[in-house]
């Protein structure tokens, strides 16, 4: 029987996702969905700029975009002091912060 929602299988505890058996931090699931797609948007834009670094041996930009991808995985909660280890309160700044910063980034 199908499950209701998509996406890859995720721990009992909802605290981990599963892919090919094995275990990655889930998204902290408190994000508003459009501050996830905005920090997602920025996740993907910055793997695009590894990627491209890495073929032109830009080592610059290549630390550059390595750290808005950590920068971005931290705000969505895959990184740093696991999501529910943290109060509400630091929850939102987390992810708040680290939006504004990306955008900053992007803007400059």
């Amino acid at each position: 029987m199908p499950s209701e929602h998509s996406g890859p299988e995720r721990t009992d505890d909802g605290r981990y996702i599963v892919v090919k058996g094995r275990r990655w931090r889930a998204t902290d699931p408190e994000i508003p969905e459009a501050d996830a797609a905005a920090l997602r948007s920025h996740l993907m834009a910055a793997r695009r700029a590894v990627k491209e670094a890495g073929r032109a041996a830009d080592d610059a930009a290549l630390r550059r975009a390595r750290e808005r991808v950590q920068e971005a995985k931290v705000a969505l909660g895959e990184r740093g002091t696991p999501w529910w280890e943290q109060s509400p309160a630091e929850r939102a700044r987390r992810w708040r912060d680290g939006l504004a910063r990306l955008d900053r980034l992007r803007e400059g």
